[in-house]
């Protein structure tokens, strides 16, 4: 049995009931967090929770959790079910409303929900153990504030669907002007004689946690060169390696992009050393 949290009460996720008036539901006003744990060690957990703030914040819902808060309903959350190697869902959005109208309500008390589930056990810095993937490309026809990670997810959900319907799992996404954003649920990276490049944040991406910590790790240690910068999508044609990024993922190599074969078509020796410092670090966070 799941057990779920919703607006302060632990209960059978069965049990959990949110109004249709809800506006998560209506106009998908919110924002979500997913954040990994294994064996009960939480990945990353402060920075989800200050992106989540500053989601909140953004789109101007009035909720202030701190942090030691919101660990102890992860850790009732991983207790009350079970532990081991579990996803943990966090879901706060404007509220329940008597009447659907797209101007902000005032004086509504936000929905809380959050669940968890099961997750594949955490990655190893190996080769034969990576998930090797095959992506497809698109144009990013989303919306214009992709940084902000909200719950209205139809234009990734479409994207991704693109990937999905041709037998692969992502799409990598760019722009008109042919310059690399991000996949439909992941960050992207290319490399090129060893140097990492990733596309500069702006409206257009999600400022990715995984993200985040991978480069400040990367600089940190300092044997690997990263590069915040445009990058366009004609770079997937001459890369050595390509990857994806996410909290579920990790850091993921990319070995097909729509059929064709990146770098030997093998996992790369770059991607070995870059996941062996996420994995020596990632508690870090």
């Amino acid at each position: 049995m799941s057990i779920v949290y919703l607006n302060g009460d632990y209960l059978p996720m069965e049990e959990a009931r949110i109004s249709p008036m809800d506006r998560g539901f209506l106009f998908g006003d919110g924002i979500y967090e997913v954040v990994p744990s294994y064996n009960g060690k939480l990945v990353g957990f402060a920075p989800h929770m200050a992106r989540m703030q500053h989601g909140l914040n953004t789109i101007g819902i009035q909720l202030h959790v701190d942090h030691q808060a919101w660990r102890y309903i992860a850790s009732q959350l991983m207790e009350r079910n079970g532990g081991g190697d579990l996803g943990i869902y966090i879901h706060v959005s404007r509220g329940a409303d008597t009447r659907r109208h797209h101007a902000y309500p005032e004086n509504i008390a936000p929905t809380i929900y959050a669940f968890t589930f099961e997750i594949p056990p955490a990655p190893i810095a190996q080769k034969d153990a990576a998930t090797p993937y095959t992506v497809a490309t698109a144009e990013d026809l989303r919306w214009k504030r992709c940084d902000i990670k909200s719950t209205a997810l139809l234009g990734n959900v479409m994207h991704y669907q693109h990937g999905h319907s041709r037998g692969h799992k992502e799409t990598l996404l760019y722009n008109q002007d042919g310059e690399l954003t991000e996949a439909a649920a992941c960050n992207v990276y290319v490399i090129k004689n060893g140097i990492v490049a990733t596309p500069l944040l702006d409206h257009q991406k999600l400022p990715g946690i995984t993200r985040m910590m991978l480069l400040e790790i990367l600089r940190k240690d300092g044997s690997i060169a990263v590069q915040e910068r445009v990058v366009t999508v004609d770079e997937l044609d001459n890369a050595d390696e390509v990857w994806i990024s996410s909290s579920s993922k990790e850091i993921a190599p990319v070995i097909e992009i729509d059929g064709k074969v990146v770098g030997d078509g093998t996992v790369g020796d770059v991607w070995l050393a870059a996941q062996t410092l996420y994995c020596a670090h990632k508690f870090d966070y």
